[in-house]
């Protein structure tokens, strides 16, 4: 596209052949000036959208609804956000009903509803789902659901007695794109990046790690020294159906190969037997939620606002999740610092005077970097992030 500066001297020159030359636009007061000075500005606004709109046909850099676009050539949609779900123990008067949309609210001030409502048995109890009303990864440890929201005559208490299932942002524009990539490699068979596609395209997965020991002896790998068979494939993931991933690694992956994780589950071959159909078992390795923990220093000025812990922490999470639109931190990968610098000064522009920002997989976080195994799922919450005015 041509420069806003180009855009202008033609419109000028236009402007100035017809009204018959001789017209001055060095002041800027005139009026073909301001004539030209609007123009120049219509037509640059509509290059601007053309320009948008030509990027986003390109799959690495679409946002938006272009993306979703992109996405539907290759039969993928953009995963939705998902609330954390968590499974309720609910006592109360026998015969009292609970009903689909009754409300409780967690410790931390987090309200659910319940989605399947049902009547409490002679046992006196009865267990329920409860759904958080914001989506989005939002924790839920074992005994915080404890307060019911709204009054129902007859329910006296409730309490998750296990951590709720963590929820999910919708999909960002990086995560969507890689995921988009990863569906392209699971067309072919056999390499390694068949199977990270065919995984990563497997609903509520989240993450995925794979690596390849093509010699004849046992290796380590990664910052935990992952300890792979000879000849084998390890595939490390993070959320999803166990039964889903191990179809499909069983349908990407060569004949015969090892395979390496904590994680068997039997596969049936359908290709057209008749029963009973073989079956094999596929080995994988559910990742390991692994804690990350930030310290950051901050000069504590007169300008420093009020609620600056908090803007901090959101800051941080959302860089450290994808939630802002960069990539999230992942399995293997290494965790820099220095990546938090910009988020956290954005978080309050001219008032945060940022020193210096640690992270560590144990608190207080003093490390300029961390490097994640290949076997750990990076994780965080806004209670890991400490902040020191100082």
């Amino acid at each position: 596209m041509p420069s806003a500066s180009a855009v202008l001297a033609g419109v000028q020159s236009d402007i100035n052949t017809a009204f018959g030359g001789n017209l001055n636009f060095t002041n800027q007061q005139t009026p073909q000036s301001q004539l030209a000075t609007s123009w120049a500005a219509n037509i640059n606004a509509a290059n601007a959208a053309l320009a948008y709109f030509v990027n986003n046909i390109d799959p690495d850099v679409a946002s938006g609804f272009m993306q979703d676009a992109v996405g539907q050539i290759y039969f993928l949609d953009r995963n939705p956000g998902l609330p954390t779900v968590v499974q309720c123990l609910c006592t109360g008067l026998v015969g009292t009903v609970i009903p689909t949309g009754a409300t409780a609210q967690d410790t931390s001030g987090n309200r659910y509803v319940c989605t399947a409502g049902g009547t409490i048995p002679t046992s006196g109890s009865i267990t329920l789902p409860f759904a958080n009303v914001v989506l989005g990864p939002i924790a839920c440890p074992a005994g915080t659901l404890t307060q019911i929201y709204q009054q129902i005559t007859g329910w006296d208490s409730i309490t998750n007695l296990t951590d709720g299932v963590i929820g999910a942002n919708v999909e960002s524009q990086a995560a969507y794109a890689l995921r988009r990539a990863a569906s392209v490699a699971s067309n072919s068979q056999g390499a390694l990046a068949s199977i990270y596609g065919a995984v990563f395209g497997v609903p509520g997965v989240i993450d995925v790690y794979c690596y390849e020991n093509d010699s004849n002896v046992a290796i380590t790998v990664g910052a935990t020294n992952y300890s792979m068979l000879p000849n084998s494939i390890y595939v490390g993931v993070a959320g999803g159906a166990s039964a889903a991933i191990a179809q499909a690694i069983y349908t990407k992956k060569s004949p015969g190969c090892n395979m390496n994780g904590n994680t068997t589950v039997v596969v049936t071959d359908t290709s057209g037997y008749n029963a009973p159909a073989p079956t094999y078992n596929i080995t994988y390795n559910e990742l390991t939620d692994t804690q990350v923990y930030f310290t950051v220093n901050i000069q504590n000025t007169s300008t420093v606002p009020a609620n600056v812990v908090t803007l901090v922490q959101n800051a941080i999470v959302a860089q450290f999740s994808g939630q802002n639109g960069a990539p999230r931190a992942r399995s293997g990968s290494l965790i820099l610092a220095s990546q938090y610098y910009a988020p956290i000064i954005a978080a309050g522009p001219s008032t945060i005077q940022l020193m210096s920002v640690y992270v560590g997989l144990s608190a207080p976080a003093q490390l300029a970097s961390v490097t994640m195994g290949i076997d750990q799922e990076p994780v965080i919450a806004a209670a890991n992030v400490t902040v020191n005015l100082i």
